[in-house]
C-alpha cells in the first residue's frame, strides 16, 4: 500500500456513498456502495481478509474515488448506474453489452406503444425488461392485432385536432386505428383502450376478459351490436392467450421467481413472471462474474439489473437465497413500486417446486453459455477446460489416467487404471493390475508398485506421459506415486491425490488440500473418473476372489473342470447350493458320471466332519 492511499484511508467520511477502486493504469476496477464509507472501505485493507477475490482486488488497488450521498438507497442507485456504465472487472456485470428493451406506453393525450432501450423519467410506463427480443416483438404483434393503438409518431394535442393539422393514414381505412389525429375517437375512449393494453402487459388477462364481457353485455343492452361484436372478437383472442398461460399457483398472487446457476466466471439467472397465479413470461439474464463469487452477491446484482427503471414490480419476489443488503434492496424496490415488496425463500410446497423449475432453466441456460465457450476454444469439453482452470494446469488435461487400489482385509489386492480422453472414458486403454510385491493391506506400497509398473512400461514403449495422473487417496498415496515418478526420471508431470472426501484435492508439496468449488464442472469430472476407477477395481477384485473360491472348492475334485464348474454355478448359484442339490438334479445339469463324482466327494466331506474328534 502506497503512502497516498494510506493517508486517504485515514481521512474517510463516516457517511453513505459510493467508492470506486482504481488500479495503477487509472482504470476503475470495482464500484461499491456503503452505509458508512469509512468502515466499509477500510475493511478491504485489513490483514484478516480470506476471500481470494478480495485479496486479488486489493493487490491491484492504487487509489480510490468517493461520491457521498444522502442515503444508502441513493448510493445503491448510483452504484448500479456506474456499474452499467463503467463495467468494472471485479463487479458482477450483464454479459450483453446492450441494455435490454422495454415496451413503453407514452404519457400523452393519445399514448403510443412501442419498444425502447432508453428509460426516461417522463411519466411514461415501461414493461419488461425483455431478455428475448422475439418475445417482445410477439407481445407487440399481439397488441396490434387485438387493439387499435396508433402507429404514428405524431404529437396529437387537442389544439392540433381543432386546427385539423393531421389527416388519417392507411391504418384508419383498414380498421387498425380509430383516427385520433382527426378527432374521430375521444381521448377517454382511446385511453380506456390503452388501460386494457396495460392490463394485458401486466398479465391480467383474466381480469381484462371479465371487464370486456361486462362492456359487451352493456353494448348489447344499448343495441350497439357492431361494437359488441368487436368486443366479442377481442375476448376470443384473449381467451386463446389465457389458455396458453400455465397455472402455477392457486392463490392468484403476483410474483417473480429468481434462480441462479453459476460456475467459474459464468452465471445465468432465470426469472419467471407469475401474474394472477399464471406463468406469463420467462426471462434470462446472462451475468459475468469473478471466480469465488458468493451467491447472495449474484442475487443482489441480478435483482438490481432486472428491476432498474421498472415500476411494475410484484409484491413478492421468490428466491432461493437472501441477497446481500436485502433491506436496502427492498427499500429501493418499494421506492420504485406502487406497492410494498417483500422477499420470500420457500422451504416446501408449490413455491419451492417453482424455484426448482426456475433453477433448472437457469442451469440449462448456463450449459448453453458453456457450450458456446467450448466451441470458441476449439471443441474442448467445458468440464476439461474447467479442470484445467481449477488445478491451474499449463496445458489442457486431454488425457487423464486414474489409479485405485482394492482389497478385502489385505487379500487379493488388485489395482485399476482407467483412462479418460477429452472428458470421456476410453475403455480400450483400461488396465488391471494384480499386486505381487505387497502382503497385507498396504495401500501406499501397492500404489508405489502399480505406478512403477505402469510408467516403466510406458517409458519402454516410448509413449507420452498423460496430461494428468490421479491417485485415489490422500497425501500418503500421492507421495508414494511422486517418489516413483521421480525415481524413473520422469519430469514435468501433473499429478493429484483425491482424498476420501471428494472435494479435497491434494497437490504435490502442499500439506493442505486444494478446495475446488462444489459447483465446478471440473470437480464433477474428477468425481466421474474416480467413481469409474473404483468400479473397475471392485469388479476385478470380486472376480479374482470368486475364481479363487471356485478353484479351491470345485476344481480340486478329480474329473470336474472349469467348464463344468461354470455350468454348475450358472444353474445353482453357489457351492453351498451344489452341495444340497439332489443327485438326479445334478445328473440333468452335468450328466450322471460327473454327478456321481460330486455326490461321492460331498458325502466323503460330510463323513469326515461327523467322525472328527470332539475337542477336549
Amino acid at each position: 500500500m502506497n503512502d497516498d492511499l494510506r493517508d486517504k484511508l485515514q481521512n474517510l467520511p463516516s457517511k453513505p456513498g459510493v467508492y470506486q477502486f482504481v488500479n495503477k493504469a487509472g482504470k476503475v476496477i470495482y464500484v461499491g456502495k456503503a452505509k458508512n464509507l469509512r468502515s466499509r472501505v477500510r475493511s478491504y485493507f485489513q490483514k484478516n481478509i480470506t476471500s481470494p477475490k478480495t485479496i486479488a482486488l486489493v493487490q491491484k488497488v492504487t487509489d480510490f474515488q468517493l461520491v457521498v450521498t444522502d442515503s444508502e438507497v441513493e448510493a445503491l442507485m448510483l452504484e448500479n448506474n456506474l456499474v452499467k456504465e463503467i463495467k468494472p472487472r471485479y463487479n458482477i456485470n450483464l454479459k450483453d453489452d446492450k441494455s435490454y428493451p422495454f415496451i413503453k406506453v407514452t404519457n400523452e393525450l393519445f399514448p403510443q406503444v412501442y419498444p425502447t432501450r432508453r428509460i426516461i423519467n417522463d411519466g411514461s410506463k415501461y414493461f419488461g425488461p425483455y431478455t428475448d427480443v422475439r418475445s417482445m416483438k410477439a407481445s407487440l404483434r399481439m397488441i396490434n392485432q387485438i387493439f387499435k393503438i396508433r402507429s404514428c409518431k405524431l404529437d396529437i394535442t387537442e389544439k392540433a385536432i381543432e386546427q385539423q393539422k393531421f389527416k388519417v393514414c392507411l391504418d384508419y381505412h383498414i380498421k387498425k386505428c380509430d383516427g385520433p389525429c382527426e378527432g374521430l375517437t375521444t381521448a377517454k375512449d382511446y385511453n380506456d383502450m390503452v388501460s386494457e393494453v396495460i392490463k394485458l402487459l401486466k398479465g391480467r388477462t383474466d381480469d381484462l376478459i371479465k371487464d370486456l364481457n361486462n362492456k359487451m353485455n352493456s353494448a348489447v343492452e344499448k343495441l350497439e351490436y357492431e361494437k359488441a361484436a368487436e368486443i366479442r372478437d377481442k375476448i376470443e383472442q384473449l381467451k386463446s392467450i389465457s389458455l396458453k398461460q400455465k397455472v402455477v399457483s392457486d392463490d392468484f398472487e403476483d410474483r417473480d421467481v429468481f434462480a441462479v446457476a453459476y460456475e467459474g466466471k459464468d452465471s445465468s439467472c432465470s426469472v419467471f413472471n407469475i401474474r394472477n397465479g399464471k406463468l406469463i413470461g420467462k426471462k434470462q439474464l446472462k451475468l459475468s462474474i469473478e471466480a469465488d463469487e458468493e451467491l447472495p452477491d449474484i442475487y443482489s446484482a441480478a435483482i438490481k439489473f432486472y428491476y432498474d427503471g421498472m415500476t411494475e414490480i410484484p409484491k413478492e419476489i421468490i428466491i432461493e437465497s437472501e441477497p446481500t443488503d436485502s433491506e436496502i434492496l427492498l427499500e429501493w424496490l418499494n421506492s420504485q413500486s406502487d406497492r410494498k415488496v417483500k422477499f420470500h425463500i420457500p422451504q416446501r410446497g408449490d413455491l419451492k417446486s417453482l424455484v426448482k423449475m426456475c433453477k433448472e432453466n437457469a442451469i440449462l441456460q448456463l450449459k448453453e453459455i458453456q457450450l458456446q465457450k467450448m466451441k470458441s476454444q476449439g471443441s474442448i469439453p467445458y468440464a476439461v477446460a474447467a479442470l484445467q482452470r481449477d488445478l491451474r494446469l499449463k496445458n489442457i488435461p486431454k488425457k487423464i489416467e486414474c489409479f485405485d487400489i482394492s482389497n478385502l482385509q489385505g487379500t487379493d489386492t488388485v489395482a485399476s487404471m482407467v483412462v479418460f480422453e477429452d472428458g470421456k472414458p476410453k475403455k480400450s486403454l483400461y488396465r488391471k493390475f494384480i499386486i505381487k510385491s505387497v502382503d497385507g493391506p498396504d495401500d501406499f506400497s501397492s500404489m508405489r508398485e502399480v505406478i512403477e509398473r505402469r510408467y516403466t512400461n510406458l517409458i519402454e514403449m516410448k509413449e507420452n506421459i498423460p496430461d494428468l495422473i490421479i491417485v485415489d487417496g490422500g497425501k500418503g498415496q500421492l507421495s508414494s506415486a511422486v517418489e516413483v515418478l521421480d525415481s524413473l526420471g520422469i519430469q514435468n508431470f501433473n499429478i493429484i491425490g483425491l482424498a476420501k472426501r471428494l472435494e479435497e484435492v491434494f497437490l504435490p508439496g502442499k500439506s493442505d488440500p486444494e478446495l475446488i468449488p462444489k459447483t465446478s464442472s471440473g470437480l464433477k469430472l474428477l468425481q466421474q473418473i474416480r467413481d469409474e476407477a473404483h468400479r473397475f477395481a471392485i469388479t476385478f477384485h470380486r472376480s479374482r476372489r470368486s475364481k479363487r473360491i471356485i478353484k479351491s472348492e470345485l476344481t480340486d475334485i478329480k474329473g470336474i473342470g472349469p467348464e463344468t464348474t461354470r455350468k454348475l454355478l450358472s444353474e445353482l448359484g453357489s457351492v453351498e447350493a451344489i452341495k444340497k442339490t439332489d443327485i438326479n438334479k445334478l445328473s440333468e445339469i452335468v450328466g450322471s458320471q460327473k454327478a456321481e463324482l460330486l455326490n461321492e466327494h460331498f458325502n466323503k466331506q460330510s463323513k469326515n466332519a461327523d467322525t472328527s474328534p470332539l475337542p477336549k
